[in-house]
């Protein structure tokens, strides 16, 4: 829901950062309030797990998971508490504006294609998406999408389960969402392409064993 969109407007969104397509550069963008850039971030003494472009902090509670691709790429994080879960992307985005009025029109969209419904509201990250999507066993299920532009970076959140609907049970997800820390690095990206994350060293390394012995044993 988050992909690059092609058409009358993709000269514009080619790239984050290169003229002449950019008009007036945002070189700093806005200084954010959480989730943080990494030029921003608070000497808070959280403790955050390294995924490479994005920064968890470790709240008791809260789980985190990572989703790999066959290729052993991390691909997802999701975090989850009390049978909640909280779903975060995190992309490229251009220095003159940022994209997520765009996307939540884009999300309403789709939702509507899918048979959903989806209305905008005003949360504890402002403009948010709230709906219902529908499931593979009939019926739907709550949504919520939250979404803040950074410097050159967006990050998107969708709640499922209770904390979808229920502000006090979405409290400890919000929490570690809002002090999450975006690296977004200096190069230049396609905007909505994925910001790359990565396990932290340790876990890379379990993952890479795994991998490699689940390669042998299909040889």
């Amino acid at each position: 829901m988050v992909g690059r969109r092609r058409g009358r407007h993709a000269r514009h969104n080619k790239l984050d950062a290169t003229p002449p397509w950019e008009d007036t550069p945002r070189e700093s963008g806005p200084a954010t309030k959480g989730p943080w850039d990494a030029a921003d971030a608070p000497e808070d003494g959280l403790e955050r797990i390294d995924l490479g472009a994005l920064r968890i902090p470790a709240i008791g509670g809260v789980d985190v998971r990572v989703e790999m691709s066959p290729e052993g790429q991390v691909v997802a994080a999701t975090l989850s508490h009390a049978g909640s879960e909280l779903q975060v992307g995190v992309f490229a985005a251009p220095r003159t504006s940022g994209i997520w009025d765009e996307v939540r029109k884009e999300i309403r969209g789709s939702l509507a294609s899918q048979g959903g419904t989806g209305q905008d509201s005003r949360g504890s990250f402002g403009k948010e998406l709230s709906g219902r999507i529908p499931v593979q066993q009939g019926g739907y299920q709550a949504a919520r999408f939250i979404g803040v532009d950074g410097p050159r970076w967006f990050v998107r959140g969708l709640f499922v389960g209770p904390a979808a609907a229920d502000p006090e049970k979405a409290k400890p997800l919000e929490e570690v969402f809002r002090n999450m820390v975006v690296v977004r690095g200096p190069e230049p990206m396609p905007v909505r392409d994925p910001l790359v994350l990565q396990l932290p060293k340790d876990l890379a390394e379990q993952a890479q064993k795994i991998q490699e012995k689940q390669t042998r044993r299909r040889r």
